[in-house]
């Protein structure tokens, strides 16, 4: 092997690899669950019935991560509560649980209930009391709806499987509540997704240059080229495309259309800077290229399971 690619993976960091490993594993796990659905579905729907891999993914690299660099992640639970430590890995086995359930689609009405409530849960303790402190910062702003979107993501997925689940056992007669429970949570995370959405539309019309689908504090790279038409046309279809998915107009093609091309960006923009910032000996850095990839991954899966959530009837 050349010299040059021994010590790219020597300079790989203990927690970065623990995090890719995960990703890599659950990825093929995903897409071997997948493939009856991959062979039925023609044209666009092919990316949406990847909605639960897109979820499942970055669930799998952040449980890695909680176990692997537990004291990183232990620096940001609140001070208040008792047995960080705790918290820190047992959340992270959560995570990869949650990952495993929604990539097999095993009892998803639990794990994405579950993790629906722990991300609103995070916003509530972790976030808002930032918000709170500097209300004029628009990265804290952006952490409130992207947490709240990925919360919203996980109660679409839960909702969805009680309607299947539903539909399958219906009798005549038989009481409606359960289907019920799972539209007002599809509802509840269309409307979250959607807001989402729209605030990230016009922020990429104020900031532009910054990284593109959850406009956060990193900047596209120099060498990314089309800067400012990749930001602007990125808020523009997240601005329609929220609008539409708020009034309910056109949710599913709106969703597919927005999913679709928040994939391609994490393809095409978040993977070279993650292939970039692995070659980086800084573990913080790799770190940081590996969220980033993922974050935006988790909110295309949270678009494109709402899209594979709603009828086609929309």
């Amino acid at each position: 092997m050349h010299p040059t690619i021994l010590a790219f993976f020597f300079e790989i960091s203990r927690p970065a690899v623990s995090m890719c490993s995960a990703g890599i594993l659950l990825f093929l796990i995903a897409l071997w669950a997948a493939k009856t659905d991959l062979a039925r579905a023609s044209g666009l729907d092919k990316i949406v019935v990847l909605s639960n891999l897109c979820f499942a993914l970055p669930l799998a690299v952040f449980g890695a991560e909680h176990l692997s660099d537990p004291r990183s992640i232990m620096a940001v639970v609140p001070s208040y509560m008792p047995w960080r430590l705790f918290w820190t890995y047992f959340f992270g086995c959560a995570l990869l649980a949650a990952s495993l359930s929604i990539a097999t689609k095993i009892q998803v009405r639990w794990s994405g209930l579950l993790f629906g409530i722990a991300m609103f849960l995070f916003v509530a303790m972790l976030i808002v009391p930032g918000v709170l402190a500097h209300p004029r910062d628009r990265f804290a702003w952006t952490l409130v709806f992207r947490e709240s979107s990925f919360g919203g993501g996980g109660w679409i997925l839960a909702g969805s499987s009680i309607l299947a689940g539903n539909a399958a056992l219906r009798e005549p007669g038989r009481g409606q509540s359960p289907a019920q429970g799972g539209s007002k949570l599809i509802t509840v995370g269309r409307v979250l997704i959607a807001i989402a959405a729209i605030f990230y539309g016009v922020e990429h019309f104020l900031h532009p240059v910054n990284v593109p689908g959850v406009p956060l504090e990193k900047l596209m790279p120099a060498w990314i080229p089309g800067r400012l038409l990749i930001g602007y046309l990125t808020g523009a279809i997240l601005f329609v495309a929220g609008f539409s998915i708020l009034l309910g107009k056109k949710t599913r093609i709106a969703a597919t259309y927005l999913g679709i091309w928040i994939v391609l960006l994490v393809l095409f923009i978040y993977g070279p800077i993650l292939i970039a910032q692995m070659s980086d000996p800084s573990t913080a850095v790799q770190i940081e290229g590996i969220n980033y990839f993922a974050d935006t991954l988790l909110f295309a899966g949270a678009i494109l399971a709402l899209a594979s959530a709603t009828p086609r009837t929309d």
